[in-house]
Order: C-alpha cells, then sequence, then structure tokens
C-alpha cells in the first residue's frame, strides 16, 4: 500500500522494498515529542501505524525485517510525530556488515549531510539541528498557507528524514527537542524555499549543510510571494511567536515585488514599507535582520557575455532601507551575476532547471527555466549566502562545520563533479513567480 501517496507524484515502488529496520524506543511515553533513541537495526513500525515514529512517504509493503540484510540499500524516509520547534539530530551513519554511500536530508529536501562515506564495518556519527513546524499559529489563527503547501512535508505534524545515496545505511537515529540553538529564519520567494520536489531547488534548503548543531535554519519562504504577501500570509507572525533575542531574520525580496500592481506599489512605496515592518517587528524580539539583494534572473545581453539587470530599482530600494535602518545586506544580485558570467552562456543553463525532455519521469517538454536554480545552482548561491554572512562578520558564521571552504563565485565549483542523489518526488509544474 502506498502512504501519504497524495505527496508523491511519480513514486518507483521497489524503493522501499528494501529497508530496513528499526528501532527501540528507550524513553517513556510522556516524554515521546521530546526525545527518540531508535536502533535501525530492529524492526520499525509503519508511520501509519499511529505509533508516532516510522517507515514514512512511500510503499513500504516489501520493507526488509532488518537493514543489515539489506544487500543493495535504497533510499527511504522516516518520520516523526513531533511538535513545532528546533531538534538536534544524532545520527549514526554506516554498517558493521557492508560498506555505504548516504546522504541525508529533512523535510522538503533540506540538506544535511552529502555522500557520507562508510567503510565495511565503519560507523560515523553526525549531529544537526532541524526545525519543525505547522501552519498553527494560536488556538485561533494560523498561517495562510497556499493550497499545494498543504500537502508538503515542511507544514504536517511530524519531522520526516530522508536517507538516501548510492548505498544509505542508518544504524541509529536519536532525536531530542533543543531550546539553545541560534535559529535563521528565512524570508522569500521561490528562490529562497525549501522547493518540495526535484529538480526545483533553492539556497535556503541547501545552506542548512554548512552549520554546525548551535546553528538551526527555519525557512518560512515561498514561490510566488512578495513582501507584502509574506505577510500577508501571516508568516511572519509565526516567526513572531519562537523568535528570540539572538536569532536572525533574513529576508531575500525584489523578484515578484516588482510586478506588483496597484495603489502604493513601487519599490520605494510599498515594498520599502513591508521592509521596514520587517525589521521592526525582528528588532521587537532582539533579533537580527540580515537583507539579501535578488538573484539575478540568467538574462544575458545579445553577445552572450553580460547579464542584464531585470530587477528595476528593487534592488536600490532593498540597499537604502538598509542603509537608513542599519541592516546587514549580503548581495546575491552582484555574486549571482559573477557566477552567471563566469559559467557564460551555454554552461551558466547547468545552474538552472534546464533539462531535456525525458530527464524526467513523464517530462514530455523541455524545462528552460532561467529563474529557478536545481540542485548544483543552489548549492553554489548558497555558499553565496555563507560568504556574505562572513563579509557582514556575523556572529552566527562562527558556526560552520569544519570541512567549510571559501567560496568565489568567479571560481565556482565544477558542475561535472557535483553529486546530488535525486530525491523520489518529482514536479513537471514550474514554481509560481519568475
Amino acid at each position: 500500500m502506498l502512504f501519504r501517496c497524495f505527496r508523491l507524484k511519480w513514486m518507483n515502488p521497489a524503493v522501499a522494498s528494501c529497508m530496513l529496520l528499526a528501532a527501540l524506543l528507550l524513553i517513556p511515553a510522556r516524554t515521546l515529542a521530546q526525545r527518540f533513541d531508535i536502533n535501525m537495526l530492529q524492526p520499525q513500525p509503519l508511520f501509519a501505524d499511529g505509533k508516532g515514529w516510522g517507515y514514512d512517504l512511500v510503499d513500504l509493503s516489501g520493507v526488509a525485517d532488518n537493514q543489515a540484510k539489506v544487500k543493495q540499500p535504497k533510499p527511504f524516509y522516516f518520520s516523526f510525530a513531533l511538535p513545532d520547534g528546533n531538534y538536534r539530530v544524532t545520527l549514526t551513519l554506516g554498517s558493521k556488515r557492508r560498506a555505504a554511500v548516504t546522504t541525508v536530508r529533512a523535510e522538503s529536501r533540506r540538506l544535511l549531510f552529502e555522500n557520507v562515506e562508510t567503510r565495511k564495518g565503519e560507523l560515523k556519527t553526525l549531529v544537526c539541528t532541524v526545525n519543525k513546524r505547522s501552519p498553527r499559529i494560536s488556538e485561533k489563527e494560523n498561517i495562510n498557507i497556499k493550497a499545494r503547501e498543504k500537502n508538503y512535508v515542511n507544514w504536517d505534524n511530524r519531522l520526516t528524514l530522508e536517507f538516501t545515496g548510492d548505498a544509505p545505511m542508518v544504524s541509529r537515529i536519536q532525536i531530542e527537542r533543543d531550546t539553545t540553538a541560534t535559529t535563521i529564519y528565512l524570508c522569500g520567494n521561490s528562490t529562497v524555499v525549501d522547493q518540495e520536489y526535484e529538480p526545483w531547488s533553492s539556497w535556503g534548503q541547501m545552506v542548512t549543510r554548512w552549520f554546525t548543531p548551535e546553528v538551526c535554519i527555519a525557512n518560512y519562504a515561498e514561490s510566488g510571494l512578495t513582501a507584502t504577501s509574506f505577510l500577508a500570509q501571516k508568516r511572519f507572525d509565526k516567526i513572531l511567536t519562537t523568535l528570540r533575542e539572538g536569532d536572525y531574520v533574513f529576508c531575500e525580496f525584489g523578484h515578484n515585488d516588482q510586478k506588483e500592481r496597484g495603489p502604493g506599489a513601487g519599490a520605494y512605496y510599498n515594498f520599502a514599507y513591508a521592509l521596514k515592518r520587517l525589521i521592526d517587528g525582528a528588532r521587537s524580539k532582539g533579533a537580527t535582520v540580515v537583507f539579501l539583494t535578488p538573484t539575478q534572473r540568467r538574462a544575458f545581453d545579445s553577445e552572450g557575455k553580460h547579464i542584464l539587470e531585470t530587477h528595476g530599482n528593487y534592488p536600490d530600494a532593498m540597499r537604502e532601507v538598509a542603509r537608513r535602518e542599519q541592516v546587514p545586506v549580503i548581495e546575491l544580485h552582484d555574486m549571482t551575476r559573477t557566477f552567471f558570467e563566469t559559467l557564460g552562456f551555454e554552461n551558466s543553463k547547468r545552474a538552472l532547471v534546464h533539462y531535456p525532455a525525458g530527464t524526467f519521469p513523464r517530462q514530455a517538454n523541455d524545462f528552460a527555466d532561467n529563474t529557478h536554480f536545481n540542485p548544483y545552482g543552489a548549492y553554489e548561491v548558497a555558499k553565496m549566502v555563507v560568504m556574505g554572512m562572513k563579509a557582514a562578520k556575523l556572529p552566527v558564521a562562527d558556526h560552520l562545520r569544519p570541512d567549510w571552504q571559501d567560496f568565489n563565485p568567479a571560481q565556482p565549483d565544477d558542475f561535472n563533479t557535483f553529486r546530488w542523489p535525486n530525491s523520489l518526488l518529482y514536479e513537471l509544474k514550474k514554481p509560481d513567480g519568475n
């Protein structure tokens, strides 16, 4: 049987017929919402069984009784019923019986650990912090999420982990509530949001990969939003319920704002006013606001050498508000221009959703999207965000993982060597916004 099939576009039914395993619950029932300790080499239930944890999202009718018996591990999802909040996740990856390569993502494809290689008999313990949320603001109020978001893993009643890669192997999962991590809240549009489906991707779901457990990313962005509609949908109201002194609010807008019409529309009117509201609200809680100028569109001049400016005066308006209010600015507008021009007219397609028909299941037409990033492009932009944090001397940038290496958009990573195991969920429909 297929669980949560309303979320699945095209699922390989064999995906779960090879996994595993798992678990021993070592804690009293009254603390279930706070701590789990799961031995993934023990048989585990399906989440649909109502135990509060278990395999999720896929056809699990043929799941193996024991992960150690699986000759060729396949990707799988595992969920935990938890209230909203930040959770420290401790993972033991690897197997005593086989070599493995494991990539870990959370919720809507937030990258946590990539291509972790373990030899036969080798186990690696990795720790991160994951934000879990729902649309609920209070007993009487909810975020006005879009209809399609109602099926997103990001907005449900559980924390979902995705284990994928060439041969994913997990021996243990530990989850406990975390109230100490610094939270970075993300406000923005389709270039920021945790894109639910392949092949779309955004920097907000990639930047999670670079931080130690002392930092947690909470991504409230959504495709098609403007600064004004972000506020109107009460996404910021939800953020304010958990925003604490020392946290951060990152805001990237401009792509869709320039298309607003009506009274007060314009970069220096509604847009600037909405940015000021975000600043005032965050500062009322003792948080630090950071602006990110919008990422460039892949719009080259007639010679195919230079990127055309397509955002009007919105980047300048954001800079002006930042100057007046003393808000740090991360110049994604400038860095992504350098990035695209360095790659060139043709190779810059490799950073965006440009794929010939048939690349993905049921893809009848070519993808030629010059706004939305694919995983490689989003990964590179996430590095630009981190570099911007360092340039602004934000204290949170002190919590980068030891394997972080400084990045220059004029010297991007080679797209030919980028490794991204696709998730099992695909979507042919382009995200809102352009």
